[in-house]
């Protein structure tokens, strides 16, 4: 199976599958919650039910607290605080608050506790001798350190697929680059000693008599002369401090040119400036690569038939080159594949010809690259933007 290929699919099982994972666990956290929620509460209920059958067997009420105390001391992790009707505390257990702090502040956040609780569990009735008292209780911090642990472990475990996420990404790229740049580089080199024989041909062709004036002589150069422009981009890839401050219509326009003279007549072309010659940070030979591209698809998709124009525009600190065909237009779903690796419309087509572009442009020149809009059966507009130097 190509895993490549079908990575959106894999990406979908493996995120339901931690998603599951997350419920799951969430699950039966919440399960194991309420199973201690409710031993905790049946615990306080005995603790009611065991004060009032003491106080009855008692036979006196010389000391309730006492008493409370005495029968409740089982209990090491529940906060518990017995009061009157009125709200006021009588006696407390597991309550955490600083020893030396005064009988009346320490009342105050009694009562501000016994709010708290009431608020997560009903009071327990229990009556001593006709008087009426009620027991007030709280989660218990085991029960609150459960509740919260799920998301600290989960939080844990997404910091750790984050990071090593990071990691592999880093890597990935870092060996993608490697392969780039070793395969441009290896083209270059291979590229190198044909071309050579060919410039001496074309040489020889130009200096001999009988072929000086022959068209086809001119046009052996031209073709020889862009070879090597071509050698020249795949030697340049992977090489830092390349980019030149250059007026980007002087890049563009031979560009269209050669373009021009070597397609179909049928294709009509355009070029606007509205820039007064705005400059970037270019590097003309790769550039040029990226308009080639561009272009071509664009040709491909009007089937060699239609009008391609291309409107140059400052905005802000940017400038942007729009390229417009009339072809067959993209859905949204082909829209967010184009620019990766292997995808292609074309029978015959590699699928690496907009990757480059995107690389060459996001990374060589910090610029950008995106469909600017596109719909079936009226055409494409492609943008290319990179930051103005300005003076």
């Amino acid at each position: 199976m190509d895993i490549y290929q079908h990575k959106t699919g894999i990406k979908w099982v493996m995120a339901v599958l931690g998603l599951s994972v997350i419920v799951g666990t969430l699950l039966y956290t919440d399960y194991l919650a309420k199973r201690l929620v409710e031993r905790e509460s049946k615990l306080i209920h005995l603790y009611a039910r065991a004060l009032e059958n003491a106080a009855k067997n008692v036979g006196t009420d010389n000391d309730m607290t006492f008493l409370m105390e005495e029968i409740i001391q089982a209990n090491v992790s529940i906060p518990v605080i017995l009061a009157d009707e009125k709200g006021n505390p009588i006696s407390d257990k597991n309550v955490e608050y600083p020893k030396e702090w005064k009988e009346s502040i320490r009342i105050e956040f009694l009562k501000t506790q016994i709010h708290e609780m009431s608020e997560q569990h009903p009071p327990i009735k229990v009556e001593f001798y006709g008087i009426v008292n009620f027991i007030y209780y709280k989660n218990s911090y085991l029960l609150t350190l459960l509740r919260y642990y799920p998301y600290v472990q989960l939080g844990a475990i997404m910091l750790l697929i984050i990071v090593g996420y990071a990691a592999f990404s880093y890597s990935r790229k870092s060996e993608q680059n490697r392969v780039w740049v070793g395969l441009a580089k290896e083209t270059a080199h291979q590229l190198g000693t044909p071309l050579s024989s060919l410039m001496a041909i074309s040489e020889y062709f130009k200096e001999e008599a009988s072929t000086r004036s022959n068209p086809m002589v001119s046009e052996l150069a031209k073709d020889v002369e862009r070879l090597e422009i071509i050698t020249q981009r795949f030697a340049q890839i992977g090489l830092e401090g390349k980019l030149e401050s250059v007026v980007v219509r002087d890049i563009l326009e031979p560009q269209i040119r050669y373009l021009q003279a070597r397609t179909s007549n049928k294709i009509e072309y355009s070029f606007q400036d509205t820039t007064n010659g705005a400059r970037a940070k270019l590097n003309a030979s790769l550039i040029g690569w990226v308009i080639e591209n561009i272009c071509k698809n664009a040709i491909d998709a009007m089937e060699g038939r239609g009008k391609l124009r291309l409107v140059l525009q400052s905005e802000g600190h940017q400038v942007h080159l729009d390229i417009t065909d009339t072809g067959k237009g993209m859905n949204k779903k082909t829209i967010q594949s184009i620019f990766k690796p292997g995808y292609t419309t074309k029978k015959r087509g590699w699928g690496l010809g907009l990757t480059l572009v995107k690389r060459i442009m996001e990374e060589y020149h910090q610029g950008k690259v995106v469909v600017l809009k596109s719909e079936p059966g009226v055409g494409t507009t492609f943008r290319l933007s990179w930051t103005k130097v300005i003076g």
